[in-house]
Order: structure tokens, then sequence, then C-alpha cells
């Protein structure tokens, strides 16, 4: 095992920090490319939907499948694999030279971002010895979180002074350097897991999630009676619903079903989904109305929420003696709610108000809210199954996040009423506030949730919970 201050140790921390800032790019840093990418590729509502969708599916549908390889062949060698697949589909998105090859690009992406994602936190967990794996962690989410405050601004800063495309190039160095440190890292997962892949369980959940994913992004667009929406609609809905009673059936099945027997762990799931949910649609829809209605530039929009972040680095250290004192339930239910006042104060951000106004306080509540409730939604999730199956247990948690995300991103436009729009900018006008409304509304229904259902345990979860943005490149 490795020393957090050995050169190695450094090597280590510094390659998932690379790591997760790769999958913090491709999953979040292009919303503030979507008006150039749909301008320059002439592409419509929908297909700029599944640009932002088609990335998130393949993440969400393959997490659990890909952290089975990760067991049996070794951490740092499917992070290695998945980073060289991000590379290739990274330049594949650059050079796209219309939105379908787009599209294409950032499925193969996702794919290679499921790779990297049960692997990361993962090597660095496993590598580190014991005592300084606490520290790790928190250094590791310390750096990262910073890399998710700047990053929005310097996506905005390309598209404004070169191209949409140097967005998806920026990963190129980073995951180079990554690639370099990880030859210093020995691969200590000596005792690998026999390989049970669950291909059933893989094609069930991708079948599934995309179809209904396409269904809501396309039936806003073509209309819900459509023999092509009803068609995938019914599609997804029946795989989604025959993976359960599968997985059953399965010796060693990807999501194992006597996790749920747990109330508390299938209440902070749901909770997950929800308020997760919520935060990804927010973003997008923020910066979306920051370009299209404010006329902000890219850079200023993507620099809109560094509040945000900078108020949840302040407060997220601080919140696990909280938690050690008065437990999970309230300080995540209230920092839930707090979130969700920050989005009712978003929603009304109109043409002619200034920032300081419009956006700074609901951006300083939004991260008051998340320092508050990230750390015990993490150390709830983690106490309420036995000690064998943290691993699990946290990769189904995580696996939650990312659906709610795909899910209510790809709601955007409905909520919106954007069917039949050639871009969002009119819909934007018309529905901004009305949509926010509702994501704040689905953000307090998880308070509730956690409220009602969450026992308040005393736990001291990590020094510092990662920035839910992470979740899209780390477990």
């Amino acid at each position: 095992m490795i020393a957090l201050r050995s050169p190695v140790g450094r090597a280590l921390i510094a390659a998932t920090v690379l790591a997760s800032a790769v999958g913090f790019i491709d999953a979040y840093m292009i919303n503030v490319a979507v008006p150039a990418i749909g301008e320059d590729l002439g592409a419509g509502v929908s297909e700029l939907q599944w640009v932002l969708t088609g990335y998130l599916v393949t993440v969400a549908s393959l997490l659990l499948l890909s952290g089975a390889l990760a067991d049996h062949f070794g951490r740092r060698r499917v992070l290695a694999t998945g980073l060289l697949v991000m590379l290739a589909a990274s330049l594949a998105c650059a050079a796209a030279p219309d939105v379908g090859t787009l599209i294409a690009a950032r499925v193969v992406q996702g794919a290679g971002g499921a790779l990297v994602v049960p692997s990361s936190l993962a090597l660095l967990n496993g590598t580190l010895r014991g005592p300084d794996r606490a520290r790790g962690i928190g250094i590791w989410a310390g750096i990262s979180t910073l890399g998710t405050t700047l990053g929005p601004y310097g996506g905005g800063w390309l598209v404004d002074h070169a191209s949409w495309r140097y967005v998806f190039l920026l990963n190129v160095p980073l995951i180079l350097a990554a690639l370099v440190l990880l030859r210093s890292v020995p691969d200590v997962d000596t005792a690998r897991r026999p390989l049970s892949v669950d291909v059933a369980g893989a094609l069930l959940a991708v079948v599934g999630l995309g179809g209904v994913i396409y269904a809501l992004t396309a039936g806003a667009d073509k209309g819900w009676a459509s023999g092509p929406v009803l068609a995938s609609a019914v599609l997804g809905v029946a795989c989604l619903a025959a993976l359960v009673p599968v997985e059953r059936r399965l010796s060693r099945p990807m999501l194992r079903p006597e996790l749920f027997r747990s109330r508390p762990f299938d209440a902070i799931n749901a909770a997950t989904v929800l308020f997760y949910g919520a935060l990804g649609a927010v973003s997008y829809l923020v910066i979306l109305q920051c370009q299209l209605q404010l006329g902000y530039s890219a850079t200023e929009a993507g620099a809109a929420l560094i509040p945000e972040s900078a108020v949840f680095l302040l407060v997220s250290p601080f919140v696990g003696g909280l938690v050690a004192r008065v437990g999970t339930r309230w300080p995540m239910a209230g920092g839930i709610l707090i979130v969700a006042a920050g989005f009712a104060w978003l929603s009304g951000a109109s043409p002619g108000e200034p920032y300081v106004r419009s956006i700074l306080p609901g951006a300083l509540l939004f991260g008051l809210g998340l320092g508050l409730a990230v750390a015990p939604l993490t150390a709830g999730v983690l106490a309420a199954v036995d000690d064998s199956d943290l691993g699990e247990a946290s990769a189904v948690n995580d696996a939650a996040s990312r659906v709610g995300g795909v899910v209510l991103v790809a709601l955007v436009p409905l909520l919106l009423g954007a069917r039949g729009a050639t871009d969002l900018t009119q819909p934007l006008a018309d529905n901004y506030q009305f949509a926010m409304l509702v994501l704040a509304g689905v953000t307090a229904a998880a308070a509730v949730i956690t409220a009602v259902f969450v026992p308040s345990r005393r736990i001291a979860p990590a020094p510092m919970a990662p920035n839910p943005r992470l979740q899209a490149c780390t477990v």
C-alpha cells in the first residue's frame, strides 16, 4: 500500500483528479457550448438534447457492469482503458462534421466514462494505506471541486474566443497527463474477483433507459402519439420492468435486489434521483437562460454559478462534525430545502435584472444547501447497509444520481413547452420560470422523503464530500 506523502501517492492523487476533470468536462462543461453547437451544426432541440444525454445514458446504464470489469481486470487497467476510449471519442466529437456524428461520438464517450467511473476513486481508496485514505479522499474532493468551480468558465472562454470544438479538445492534455501518471502507480489489487458479467442486466438497462429517454426527448418535439415515440416508450418501460425479475434469477447480478430490503436505503436513493436530477436540469437551464435571454456571453454564463461552488467549498468541510452531533436526517433535509429555495429564487432571473439581484442570491443558497446536504446523504446511504455491501451500495447510489440527471435533463424541453421549436430561445422566454419552479418542487419532494423516511443516525462522514457535479466521473 502507498503512503499519501510519497511520490507515488502524489502521482495517484494527480491521476485521479485528472480523471475526475475529464468526466466533469464530458458531462457538464458542454452545457455552455450548446447554443454554439446548435448554430454551427444546424441542430434542433431534440438533437441537442441527445448531444447532452447520449453521454449520460451510457454512463448510467453501464456503470454497475463496468464495476465488475474493474474488480476482475484491475482498477488501474480499466481506468487507463476508459481514458483511452474517452480520448478517441473526444477527438471524434471535436471533428464531428454533423450532429449525428457528434451524438454517436458522445455515446462512445459515455462508454469510456463508464469504465472511468468505478475505477478512479476505487483506485485511490484501494492503493493508499489505511491511515491515509480519508485524508487522500478529502484532498481529491477539494481539488476536484475547485476544478468544477472554474471549469465552466474556461469552457465558456473557449466557446467565445475559439470554438465549441475546443471544449472537447480540452480533455486531450488531461487524459495524456493522467495516463503518464498512472504508469507510476502500482497495481495493488492483486486479489481479483472472478469475472461475472451480467450481459442481460446491462442490455435491459441500456435499452430501457435509452428507450425512455428517447421518448421523453422526441415526444416534446414530434408529439407523444407518434409511432416511434410510443414504441420506444413501451420498449423502454418493459425493459426496465423486467430488470428486477431477471436480476433475481442470476447468481451474480449487476443489481442485487437484496440491497433494497432496507427502507432507509430505498428512501435515500429515491431522494437522490429527485435531488441530483434537479441539480443537473437546473444547472443546464440557468446557463441557457443566461446565454439566450439575459445576454450573457458563454464565458459569463459559465461563471454565473461559481459562487455556488465557492460556498460549497467553504461549508462542506464543517458538516462532518454537525452530522456526528445531530445525525443525518435534518442536515440533509434542511440542506435540500435550502437548495429548493435557491432554485425558486433563480426562477426569477429575467432580462434587465442585474446579476447581483437575479442570480447571485440564488447561487449562494444553492451552494449553502449543497454543502449541508451532500455529506449526510453520502454517509447515510452507506450507513443503511452492512459493511460487506458498502462498495455496491455506493455504486447503486451513484447510478441513482445519474439516472435522475439524465431523466430530468431529458425533460427540459417538455417543461419549457418546446414542441416544434427550432431552438429554446422563445420557450425559455415563455416558460423558464415555470420549469424552474417545477424543479424546485421536485427538490422539495426529495426533502420530504428524507424527513419522513431517513433515520437520524450520528455518523462521521469523510473529511469532505465531493460536489454532486463530480458524480459525472466517480463513485
